[in-house]
């Protein structure tokens, strides 16, 4: 957020009043912009709320307790952390369920469809599906993503390296009309 503050700060000194009309974010920030605008095409509410890493670990506990699972053997952390990396991967519960097969894995799996299901029953993303859901919207509605091609014509991402799926999906959904994409 600090750099994308100081790079939307130097864009301003560069172009003067059109640097209002260039949106400098970061991925999260950007996802979160676009979602507010339409994500009731994906059943959500506009006014949807965003789980704070607290909050995720106490949905995690709960439904770890709900499912006779020991949070001294697989910590609440621990699970999140693989259910994020699911997320990454773009992997929604059922996708993440058939490609897993491990013990642990199926574990992850059960935890990630309530852990999800409960999210969504309350209108609530944690901060990986602010991602992967922009993703989902541009999937299943083309024409929103056509409005944000046609807004974002030239796209520049900087430490590219530190992309995940999820961000390279984004990305490349935006940048696959015009092909203007610059990445750093």
């Amino acid at each position: 957020n600090k750099a994308a503050r100081e790079m939307k700060e130097r864009v301003a000194k560069l172009l003067g009043e059109a640097g209002n009309d260039v949106w400098v974010s970061t991925f999260h920030a950007l996802c979160v912009r676009i979602l507010r605008r339409d994500i009731e095409q994906l059943g959500y509410n506009r006014a949807f709320t965003i789980a704070d890493t607290s909050e995720q670990r106490t949905l995690i506990k709960r439904i770890c307790e709900e499912q006779n699972i020991d949070t001294k053997k697989f910590e609440p952390r621990q699970l999140l952390s693989a259910i994020s990396n699911a997320k990454n991967a773009m992997e929604d519960p059922a996708t993440f369920a058939k490609n897993h097969q491990r013990p642990f894995d199926r574990m992850v799996a059960r935890v990630y469809e309530a852990y999800q299901k409960e999210l969504e029953r309350n209108q609530t993303l944690d901060f990986d599906d602010l991602i992967m859901k922009t993703v989902e919207l541009f999937d299943k509605c083309p024409e929103v993503l056509d409005s944000y091609q046609e807004r974002f014509r030239y796209l520049m991402v900087d430490e590219y390296q530190d992309t995940n799926m999820a961000q390279f999906r984004f990305i490349s959904a935006l940048a696959a009309k015009y092909h203007n994409l610059c990445v750093v």
